[in-house]
């Protein structure tokens, strides 16, 4: 059933390049966007299947792939990644759809995305540590392109940036895995939730802090993050929504999964120091974006700022900080989706991002009405306003972290005050005042357009007000997390006979 997740995609992607229509013809994009619906509504039926009383790994798939380099093809899913897998169906079928029916070599960009997909899909679903950094390193290739061939004026830089800054990040995962499977005496790279606590404590601390600096820069956390601002600013709408909504996770998800995972007892001795790190992140990004008078630029500074908790969550490890670290990565991800999409909707209506320029687009008359009230919607939700994701998400990470770390928490919650001020800034500037000279023949924005943020904001309401589900899908796995790791051994790195299904 999973490997459907990962097949689907790229089937899609193979039929999109074969298929007999014009360079530009519409079909390319109509086929792209019925693949990614499909497999969203996949992953909704692997989640009414989903048994939400038992704790570990379902719908297993397991078959030996290389045996001579211990490499096996597994995938699993538990409560920790399926929120996750439901994000990328959810995001990925909004970026296409959100996609310009003009956009140029239509046939390319469209396979790249469905990609994109696969790769993250199977990133996500991967139980075993050579299969999982395949992934990683695959996605990058297809958002390199995309940034590429269809960002901005400097998009070469800013993709040449991204994929550097990328790259060293996948060496140094890379290097922790192969240093824990080969120090460990393993001939397998099969990720049993297994820990490094058999290895001497400095060689844990080793390979964790490479797993921390791969990871922190796909966060990506300060000073790792000057790849994330040029990244988005070139970057195309539909691109910055993957980007911030799903691709970002990928870091978050490995410092939980591999670096708290893998390594239980060395990861005790650097959570303050991660804790700091976090507060760091935090108020830098949450200043950095009030300083900015980009649009787009100030969003992606708040991304860092966001990530930031979530950093914080998952070094404090507690039962309800981890349960946090989901819920903020869902929440972020809807939230930042929905600013990024608002923000081009603005930027293609009134050509310009610059808040000197922009003034008035709430103007009921011949303003952007909808999209201002979408966008007061979004940052009412990024600043944790009650009855918002946000709120339960952050509540959810200061809740869960403040036991284990009082000062680091309280501080970042002045990063919670500091997210009002800017976008306080950002939506007095642009949506309310006199309407300037730019915005007084705005053409009007059509309903088709305006589907995709209502989706979205419909979703950050409902997990604000309802937040059960989610939790009720996440808590027992992320409980069982910080129980378990300590149980297991390295030998628990013995593969299962090759083959098999299921533990």
């Amino acid at each position: 059933m999973l490997t459907l997740l990962i097949a689907l995609p790229i089937l899609g992607a193979i039929a999109i390049g074969l298929f007999p229509a014009k360079p530009t013809s519409n079909r390319f994009r109509q086929l792209a966007l019925a693949t990614a619906i499909a497999v969203f509504l996949w992953t909704v039926l692997l989640t009414t299947q989903f048994d939400l009383n038992q704790v570990g790994l379902q719908f297993e798939q397991s078959l030996s792939w290389i045996p001579s380099l211990g490499l096996s093809y597994r995938l699993g899913l538990d409560g920790i990644s399926l929120p996750l897998v439901l994000l990328n169906g959810l995001l990925s079928a909004i970026a296409i759809y959100s996609t310009s029916r003009s956009i140029t070599r239509p046939r390319l960009y469209y396979a790249l995305v469905l990609l994109l997909m696969a790769g993250v899909y199977g990133a996500f679903l991967a139980q075993d540590l050579l299969l999982f950094f395949l992934f990683y390193e695959i996605e990058l290739i297809p958002l390199y392109l995309l940034i590429a061939i269809w960002g901005g004026k400097r998009r070469g830089y800013a993709a040449t940036k991204f994929l550097i800054y990328t790259a060293l990040s996948g060496i140094l995962i890379l290097a922790a895995f192969l240093g824990l499977v080969w120090l460990g005496g393993s001939s397998s790279f099969a990720y049993q939730p297994f820990a490094g606590n058999h290895l001497p404590l400095t060689t844990q601390l080793v390979l964790l802090g490479a797993l921390l600096v791969g990871f922190g820069i796909k966060i990506p956390v300060v000073p790792f993050h000057t790849w994330l601002p040029d990244a988005h600013v070139e970057a195309s709408t539909p691109i910055s929504v993957l980007l911030a909504g799903v691709l970002l996770k990928l870091g978050t998800y490995g410092l939980l999964r591999f670096g708290y995972g893998l390594f239980p007892e060395a990861w005790h001795y650097v959570a303050p120091a991660l804790a700091s790190w976090a507060v760091v992140s935090v108020l830098y990004g949450a200043l950095s974006a009030i300083a900015q008078t980009d649009m787009k630029k100030m969003v992606a500074y708040s991304s860092i700022a966001h990530m930031g908790y979530i950093l914080l969550a998952v070094a404090a490890a507690t039962p309800i900080s981890l349960l946090a670290a989901v819920f903020q990565m869902i929440a972020h991800g809807l939230i930042s989706a929905l600013l990024f999409l608002l923000v081009g909707i603005i930027y293609r209506k009134a050509g310009t991002r610059d808040l000197s320029v922009l003034t008035g687009l709430l103007n009921p008359e011949r303003g952007l009405p909808v999209i201002g009230s979408l966008m007061v919607l979004g940052v009412m939700a990024s600043a944790g306003i009650p009855g918002m994701a946000g709120f339960i998400a952050e509540f959810l990470v200061f809740r869960g972290s403040f036991t284990e770390f009082p000062v680091q928490t309280l501080l970042s919650m002045v990063g919670t005050g500091l997210t009002a001020v800017y976008f306080l800034l950002l939506i007095n500037r642009a949506f309310f005042g006199r309407l300037s000279d730019v915005v007084v023949n705005l053409p009007p924005v059509q309903w088709d357009d305006r589907i995709p943020a209502i989706v979205l904001a419909v979703f950050i309401v409902i997990l604000g007000l309802l937040p059960s589900p989610l939790v009720d899908l996440t808590e027992n796995q992320t409980t069982a997390l910080t129980r378990s790791p300590s149980t297991f051994s390295v030998s628990a790195l013995s593969p299962d006979p090759p083959g098999t299904v299921g533990p």
